[in-house]
């Protein structure tokens, strides 16, 4: 039995993103006053991402408590879409999404944190803030995905998905380039045409990979559990 309800766990960890959303645009960055402002960095699309995909776990267990008991068929039918919206957000935008914020922004940081987080940024964001924007996230998905059973759609859908998301970045993060003269990351001042469009190309194909990981880590957690389940079955029969 778990410590800690997983229904808790969820609602804490929905109430953290909250807390380090308002604390994020409490800060006056100079970059949150230019075109795009938040928008234009995917550190804050994913910590948006996260919010709403717990707040839809949230308001999934809240709906399966009121129709727990009920013989109301368009409740079971709103229940089943809630569940299809959770397992898909999962799938396609939370885990592999913030997989690649963390673990692309922690090695880029390590190589040469100027070209992702510049040292003046330290004088706007408390090492607190960047841990819950850059570190956390990773760990609470996980735990998500440990307590929970998250059915995946098919790969080729599921890839097809995540690979418009990306590609909707590059094309908004060309845009406030064309708008503004500036490239939302320094990496990119720093790299010729040729050098950017691998890049692009490296971005998508990386945020592909951590979906089909996502995917192979949910059934090993899930096949892992079902089969130590079966042999608890065995030894008790």
């Amino acid at each position: 039995m778990a410590l800690i309800p997983s229904q808790i766990l969820r609602v804490a960890i929905l109430l953290s993103y909250f807390s380090i959303l308002c604390n994020y645009k409490a800060i006056d960055m100079p970059a949150h006053q230019t075109y795009g402002g938040s928008w234009k960095f995917l550190t804050f699309i994913d910590l948006v991402i996260q919010a709403v995909f717990f707040g839809v776990c949230v308001l999934t267990d809240l709906s399966s408590l009121l129709t727990k008991g009920s013989a109301s068929m368009e409740q079971e039918r709103q229940l089943r879409k809630l569940i299809s919206l959770r397992d898909w957000m999962m799938a396609v935008l939370a885990f592999p999404v913030g997989a690649f914020v963390v673990t692309m922004f922690w090695t880029l940081y390590v190589y040469d944190r100027d070209l992702v987080y510049p040292r003046l940024l330290d004088n706007f964001i408390p090492q607190w803030l960047n841990h819950g924007m850059h570190t956390t996230v990773l760990p609470f998905i996980i735990i998500e995905m440990r307590t929970t059973h998250h059915r995946y759609p098919s790969r080729t859908c599921g890839l097809f998905a995540v690979c418009m998301f990306a590609v909707g970045y590059v094309v908004w993060m060309c845009w406030v380039h064309s708008m503004t003269g500036v490239w939302v990351y320094p990496l990119l001042e720093h790299i010729g045409p040729m050098a950017r469009i691998l890049f692009f190309i490296c971005l998508t194909a990386l945020i592909s990979v951590y979906y089909v990981l996502g995917e192979i880590l949910n059934n090993y957690i899930w096949d892992s559990s079902k089969s130590t389940l079966e042999s608890e079955k065995t030894k008790t029969d």
